[in-house]
């Protein structure tokens, strides 16, 4: 059998090129609004022709778009696209969409699916509810784990090494008067969350939204994905979320099922 051999990783085995080309990307992801190619030349202090070749392959490739009006670079959802969690080569997204929409019509309010990304939850899906007045987000959109319901469900099934490393590594902040940010009060919560199965979150990340959500699980128990009912807090109330609690865990379940049929 044929081995690899193992090449340390120094400066010197960079590829310049790769390099470049990771730095435009990571520069125009932290400016959503786009930049020009100058602007982008100079941020990164890079020859303009060196720019406009890479700009011009990402852009060929789907990576990048480029606006017609001011001809500023933005990215698009190709890199997103390309790390949607998957469960036994299945689609997590194909395979909740359904429970979303039913989630949707049984709370009438606007359902969201998510999964960890770095210690934060990333929005992969949402069925916008058909209320009035409604909470809604854009898919992609990054919040912390431990200020939201689905990023508490999926803290709660975590294994104790791995919910350890995300205290190591995670600084508890509060965004609110309501936000859970000591460890102490974090893990009483989370304690609560695995006896009853669903996570709550009384205005925890944003004032006046309230969220109920339940881990959606794999064939080991792993929280790959959470689902998750959001709605203004004036309309859901403290005493509506163990109802909302058990539609999400029926909804998780019958992701999990899908994903492991």
């Amino acid at each position: 059998m044929l081995q690899e051999a193992s090449i340390p990783i120094t400066d010197d085995s960079l590829a310049p090129g790769t390099e470049r080309t990771l730095a435009i990307l990571e520069l125009l992801g932290r400016h959503r609004a786009g930049l020009s190619l100058t602007e982008i030349a100079r941020e990164l202090d890079l020859p303009v022709n060196s720019v406009f070749r890479i700009t011009g392959t990402l852009h060929s490739r789907g990576y990048l778009q480029r606006r017609e009006d001011d001809k500023r670079f933005v990215l698009t959802n190709k890199l997103f696209d390309l790390s949607r969690p998957q469960v036994r080569e299945k689609s997590l997204v194909v395979c909740a969409l359904e429970s979303l929409k039913w989630l949707r019509d049984a709370s009438g309010e606007t359902t969201q699916l998510l999964t960890s990304v770095n210690h934060k939850m990333t929005v992969l899906e949402q069925c916008i509810s058909s209320q009035p007045i409604k909470v809604s987000s854009t898919v992609g959109l990054q919040v912390p784990m431990y200020s939201c319901a689905p990023g508490k469900a999926v803290l709660a099934h975590l294994p104790a090494a791995e919910l350890d490393a995300f205290f190591a590594n995670v600084k508890l902040k509060q965004y609110t008067p309501t936000t859970l940010s000591t460890r102490s009060a974090l893990e009483a919560d989370l304690t609560k969350t695995r006896k009853r199965g669903y996570a709550t979150d009384l205005a925890e990340g944003l004032e006046g939204i309230h969220c109920a959500a339940a881990a959606v699980l794999d064939e080991y128990r792993y929280p790959v994905a959470a689902v998750t009912v959001m709605a203004p807090s004036f309309r859901l109330k403290r005493d509506q979320f163990e109802k909302l609690g058990h539609l999400c865990i029926q909804a998780a379940e019958t992701i999990t099922r899908r994903l492991l049929a």
